[in-house]
């Protein structure tokens, strides 16, 4: 079977084509890790930004998931390499205590500092919300601070700011069932604003850690993890005010975490699974890694495949533009490494994506 593949290959190639998978890698231009070797042996929930000086990534590396040694850890891209990782924040209360760390959010104020949010707690229904800054690029952070009661800031994807110089973080709970809500602040964390929880819809959707796009006609959309088989989604037309109910996409989802951003030129991009868990299930393999494009946030066609080993997970994608019109996502590699992808958005296909099947 293997030579039939190479035979048909080199066929294909010698007529000027190529076979349909090279089209799914087209546009990326760096496909690295961040790291080959750490202190710690596992890692999850990364998140990137870029600041003045360069790239910044984060995510909570430990002994494992939910493990009290779980820390916040940090690199930054100087020069085109990734510095080794340095722990930028833990969960230690005091000398007979220490709480794992969740989900680190960065986000970089436009002339001003770098604002790193994460979680402490044992479990996502009892964390609580951090914040630290940093006003050299991450290289050095002031002490952490609690967030008010009832807020933990952007639950795992990026804030996004509104012409009206708005703060939203997208977030969620998973306590008393999982709810979407958003948590807006007008001055950077100094004051905050809670919006929701949003309607669920009749079908009880059960969605959390939302993303955030935003329309050119001014409407604003949520698209969200859920326990409903698909991508979920929700729009406002008042900027965040008020919400529609949510409502499932045409999207796969298996109950992993997803991202997206919206390009300067409009377009949008969605990371995830698409992965359609079995019938009466919510759960799927978390691999393969996609990359789905949209021009209005409904219909989405098949763009990249970032990783389709069935070994392991990759997960947990956190993606955004650079200044340079760059796109770069990091995410989850088998729960050992944190990968980092540069791609060239003006150099992506799109396949339409006809019912719920990735197009092959």
């Amino acid at each position: 079977m293997h030579a039939i593949i190479y035979f048909v290959t080199l066929v294909m190639l010698a007529f000027g084509t190529s076979p349909s998978f090279k089209d799914y890698k087209k546009g990326i231009l760096v496909d690295e890790f961040i790291y080959e070797e750490a202190p710690f042996p596992s890692c999850h929930a990364a998140t990137i930004t870029e600041t003045p000086t360069g790239l910044v990534a984060a995510w909570f590396g430990g002994t494992h998931e939910r493990h009290p040694d779980v820390g916040i850890w940090v690199s930054r891209n100087d020069n085109g390499q990734w510095t080794a990782p340095v722990e930028a924040a833990n969960g230690v209360i005091n000398d007979t205590l220490r709480y794992p760390t969740w989900n680190p959010v960065l986000y970089q104020v436009s002339g001003g500092d770098l604002m790193l949010f994460y979680k402490v707690g044992p479990k996502p229904s009892e964390w609580w919300g951090m914040l630290m800054t940093s006003d050299d690029g991450g290289e050095t952070w002031t002490a952490p601070r609690k967030l008010p009661d009832g807020f933990i800031g952007p639950v795992k994807n990026k804030p996004v700011l509104l012409e009206n110089g708005l703060l939203v973080c997208p977030s969620s709970t998973e306590g008393d069932g999982w709810k979407i809500h958003l948590e807006v602040t007008p001055d950077f964390g100094k004051t905050w604003e809670k919006i929701g929880p949003l309607d669920q819809g009749n079908d009880d959707i059960n969605a959390i850690q939302p993303s955030l796009l935003v329309h050119e006609d001014g409407k604003l959309q949520l698209l969200c993890r859920s326990r409903s088989r698909r991508v979920a989604t929700a729009w406002s037309s008042d900027m965040g005010k008020t919400w529609s109910a949510m409502e499932k996409t045409t999207l796969p989802n298996n109950n992993s975490g997803t991202d997206a951003v919206t390009l300067q030129d409009g377009r949008h991009l969605l990371v995830y699974n698409h992965v359609l868990p079995p019938e009466g299930e919510h759960k799927g393999p978390r691999t393969p890694l996609h990359v789905s494009l949209s021009h209005d946030g409904v219909d989405w066609e098949a763009s990249l495949i970032l990783e389709d080993s069935e070994i392991s997970q990759y997960s947990y994608p956190s993606i955004i533009q650079g200044s340079d019109g760059m796109v770069h996502i990091v995410y989850t590699w088998r729960r050992e490494r944190i990968k980092y992808v540069k791609v060239d958005p003006e150099q992506i296909t799109a396949t339409p994506i006809l019912g719920l099947e990735w197009p092959e």
